[in-house]
């Protein structure tokens, strides 16, 4: 079993990296690229047609509005995009916002941060591969209808990736990624020239179809409020900008300005994409509604709705069915693999948060492939939790997103304008703080502008599903609280000074546990003694008069000169009678430590432990709350744990091994020369 489990875990995520290999898995800007905008790459692929979504309530006449909110939201980003190359340069240590937040703002307001990003993470994973399972199945229907099972295996199969290390999901990441970018980018520059340089007609499939609003007759206050709807589902563009702020110690040095650049083009191709795309949508009259059976006019028979960007690809490659087939290919894996932001951001920003002691140390420890691995499965299991929870409907798991975004933008952009403000007050240097004004005039604006927007979110979507979203992050914030308060409250305990401890005992008293007189109980016997206690007894339970009798029996004839104690168990159990009566030997003697001695089998097989020792696990985890008991565990080695280890021995290879000549199933003997063994020639 051990063998098997081994053999898959390494099929599964290679062979182990030593630590000191840790700055070769840092990556290159050409492969961080794919690796932290895979997720704001994926935004451009479903935020035009939630502007759509959204102003189809209105009718088709809204539409019209379309570019100006994109033209909006790409403001947002421009603004986003330069107040994040500034945090950065400030702060590379990985913390990102959180680090921001807390230096600047105290530490309610960085776990508020973390709290928000913490839970934006997970939605990304799980909108990202809903919206993936969504645009397959619109071609394969087996997908359709299996669609959670699907973003399951989907959400599996990324963590399989990243665990596997950071550098290794990048090269998987880089080519759909940057063949996404190149493909939507050709694609819309191939329409602009069919339209207006060659005068064809692009029409998409749904441009003949009539859209029955909702609400036709919005005006004043209900149209602007639609429209800030409009605004704030585009602004899910804008996800994914923060985790290269979290993400600086994967790039390699200089890793400040290697960040600053990938930020800096990630911004570039998402605002060039999404732009393209909804200008393009609007002029060949591309639709997309919530249902189009009700809010679409004019349908043929079994008509199945596309994606905007699939009606586009339609379009523009009408003709060249492999134009078409690439753009859908591509754009279902940047969905799907969009998650993969997240399984990079999360991870390191759980380390920091469990360094802080907000979150188990766990999520603090590397794994085998160097990547934080507790914090990859933890969230792997969290995002499935909202798929099958929310049934993989990307329309009802959107609602709950950019909450925590935007939270997260606007308390880090609060506190990049303190920190330009405290550094203004010490520092001398002209040049410099001409650059400091400089960069907190931009933090400024970035603060209002997304303090403005997520106004705006809470206000548009809040009881369409946002709530939840806020409701995570309260629950998150309180719990990352108290565990807090846990770690701080064991290390003052174990930090205070207790002078009773400093107090060496008085006497020790060992007692060892008996239930037959066999080689394990003869073992403990010597070992006890060896101990050199002031007193010595052996102690045993009954629950069987017989076997009672035998043993006292056999104990009086043997050469053990140590006495046996019966404790009686009228009810037939073994752990409370021990229990009382070491209770009742340190009420008697509050200065003596009690050292009880249990004899084990160490067995080789996982379905033997659960044949023995039992008893002794029940009663081991008893007495380690009795003040003043020691455990002491005496292994007894049976046959089948002797040749477990031989087969380990043999198995092992030693530094050096092949260099000496030995081969796999040869081992060296003592005294053979070896330095690894100290023998002599």
């Amino acid at each position: 079993m051990s063998k098997v489990s081994v053999a898959t875990k390494r099929l599964v995520l290679g062979r182990p990296f030593r630590s000191d290999r840790l700055g070769h898995t840092l990556l290159p800007k050409r492969i961080a690229l794919p690796v932290f905008a895979s997720d704001a790459m994926s935004s451009v692929a479903y935020a035009p047609q939630e502007i759509f979504l959204v102003l189809s309530i209105a009718g088709i006449s809204a539409y019209t509005l379309a570019p100006w909110v994109a033209v909006a939201v790409a403001a947002v980003m421009v603004v986003v995009v330069a107040s994040y190359r500034q945090n950065v340069h400030a702060y590379p240590s990985g913390g990102g916002d959180y680090e921001v937040a807390t230096v600047n703002l105290g530490s309610n307001a960085g776990l508020t941060v973390a709290s928000a990003l913490l839970v934006d993470y997970v939605l990304t994973v799980a909108v990202s591969v809903t919206s993936a399972a969504e645009n397959i199945g619109s071609a394969v229907p087996l997908v359709h209808e299996h669609k959670v099972w699907f973003c399951v295996l989907g959400i599996a199969l990324l963590a399989a990736v990243n665990l596997r290390g950071i550098k290794e999901s990048g090269a998987v990441l880089a080519i759909p990624t940057y063949a996404f970018i190149v493909g939507v980018l050709l694609m819309l520059g191939w329409g602009a020239v069919k339209i207006f340089i060659l005068g064809d007609t692009v029409e998409a499939e749904t441009s003949g179809f009539g859209i029955v609003a909702e609400q036709p007759h919005l005006m004043g206050l209900a149209m602007a409020f639609l429209v800030a709807r409009s605004f704030s589902s585009g602004c899910a563009a804008l996800t994914g900008v923060e985790a290269i702020s979290n993400g600086v110690p994967a790039f390699r040095k200089p890793k400040s300005r290697n960040a600053a650049t990938t930020l800096l083009l990630l911004g570039s191709f998402s605002i060039a994409l999404l732009l393209g795309i909804v200008m393009l949508a609007q002029k060949i009259g591309a639709k997309y509604v919530l249902d189009p059976a009700k809010d679409l006019s004019g349908l043929p028979d079994g008509y199945q709705q596309k994606s905007i960007l699939a009606q586009l690809a339609e379009a523009v490659f009408r003709g060249f069915p492999p134009g078409f087939y690439f753009i859908a290919v591509v754009t279902a894996l940047i969905l799907l693999l969009a998650a993969n932001t997240a399984f990079n951001g999360f991870p390191v920003l759980g380390s920091v948060l469990a360094q802080d002691r907000y979150l188990p140390r766990q999520l603090h420890t590397r794994g085998d492939r160097l990547a934080f691995s507790n914090g990859i499965v933890f969230l792997a299991l969290a995002a499935i939790a909202f798929v099958v929870a929310f049934g993989a409907e990307v329309t009802s798991l959107i609602q709950l997103y950019i909450v925590g975004v935007f939270v997260s933008f606007t308390l880090s952009q609060t506190g990049m304008v303190r920190h330009w403000t405290r550094h203004l007050k010490t520092e001398s240097d002209p040049d410099a703080r001409s650059r400091m004004r400089r960069s907190r005039v931009i933090n400024a604006i970035g603060m209002v502008m997304t303090g403005t927007v997520l106004v705006v979110v809470l206000l548009t979507k809040f009881t369409a599903g946002a709530w939840m979203a806020i409701l995570a992050m309260v629950v998150l914030f309180c719990l990352m609280k108290l565990i807090h308060r846990h770690y701080s409250g064991i290390v003052e305990e174990l930090e205070a000074t207790d002078q009773s401890d400093e107090v060496l005992p008085s006497r020790s008293h060992a007692v060892i546990l008996v239930s037959t007189l066999h080689l394990p109980t003869r073992r403990a016997l010597r070992y006890a003694r060896a101990t050199r206690p002031d007193t010595i007894e052996a102690v045993t339970v009954n629950v069987d008069d017989r076997d009672t009798r035998t043993l006292v029996s056999e104990w009086e004839e043997s050469d053990i000169t140590v006495p046996l104690k019966v404790l009686a168990s009228p009810y037939r159990e073994i752990t409370r009678p021990i229990i009382n009566y070491v209770r009742r030997v340190r009420r008697e003697s509050p200065r003596d430590v009690i050292t009880v001695f249990i004899p084990e089998y160490v067995v080789g097989h996982w379905w033997e432990q659960i044949l023995h020792n039992q008893s002794a696990l029940r009663l081991k985890s008893r007495l380690l709350f009795e003040p003043g008991v020691m455990v002491t565990s005496v292994p007894w080695q049976l046959n089948s744990s002797e040749n477990r280890a031989r087969r380990a021995e043999h198995n092992y290879h030693a530094p050096g091994d092949a260099r000496r000549g030995f081969s796999a199933n040869e081992q060296p003997r003592p005294g053979s020369g070896s330095p690894s063994d100290g023998g002599t020639r």
